[in-house]
């Protein structure tokens, strides 16, 4: 049964998404704070963390930097009362995998946990997948470009996969969200612009030749220029 750990300072928020994930069939685990929340993970290694921006003792873009520093991949869904795209940009810089402003609805919250579990099943069968001196094995979840070791979030591990199972293709943007973050952003395609910022930045890191290009009014497409 996939773990889910929740991270929140607000104790009736807490349980009332408690009792919402149990009821869909997930164990669900909870912190109050950054630090119980970094020892909740050492001790059950949940699939999807649902992690509160603001909270006492350690804040979670604290805890979610901590985790990518030790190399923990796990999926981070972000939520957040700060609405503005400086803020959104801010928590994905740090590793985030989506964000969610608060209030949001239930239903809401529990489609993106079941689109992050998704993701996490989609990979343990995934094959090899290369592409020009690009190359990508999501049993590892290791990644390269040439000899070069790629550092990847888990988001922009699916990313780049994805663009890897579609090479040569015009890929629209809402294409891309559905099928990568599993839901439809009801038109905010800014956190798709990030990652592809993201992707793009590491792999062309040392000279690389711009492998994801844009296609204006439409998405992007993974060809060599």
């Amino acid at each position: 049964m996939p773990i889910v750990l929740i991270v929140d300072d607000d104790p009736r928020l807490l349980k009332m998404l408690q009792r919402t994930l149990t009821c869909e069939g997930l164990q669900v685990i909870t912190a109050a704070n950054g630090v119980q929340a970094l020892e909740q993970v050492d001790a059950h290694h949940p699939q999807v963390i649902i992690l509160d921006w603001m909270m006492p003792r350690m804040d979670g873009l604290t805890v979610l930097q901590q985790l990518r520093q030790e190399g923990d991949r796990t999926h981070v869904l972000m939520l957040t009362a700060r609405d503005a795209l400086d803020n959104r940009v801010e928590g994905l810089e740090a590793g985030a995998d989506d964000y969610l402003v608060k209030p949001f609805a239930p239903a809401e919250l529990v489609a993106r946990v079941h689109a992050m579990l998704r993701r996490v099943a989609g990979t343990q069968h995934a094959r090899p997948q290369t592409f020009a001196d690009l190359s990508l094995d999501p049993q590892t979840h290791t990644a390269c470009r040439g000899e070069t070791s790629l550092e990847l979030t888990p988001t922009e591990f699916e990313l780049l996969a994805y663009f890897l199972r579609h090479p040569q293709q015009v890929l629209e943007r809402a294409q891309i969200l559905l099928s990568v973050w599993g839901y439809d952003f009801a038109g905010d395609d800014n956190v798709l612009e990030v990652y592809v910022g993201y992707l793009r930045k590491k792999l062309e890191a040392g000279g690389g030749t711009r492998l994801i290009h844009t296609v204006r009014g439409i998405g992007y497409t993974l060809r060599e220029a």
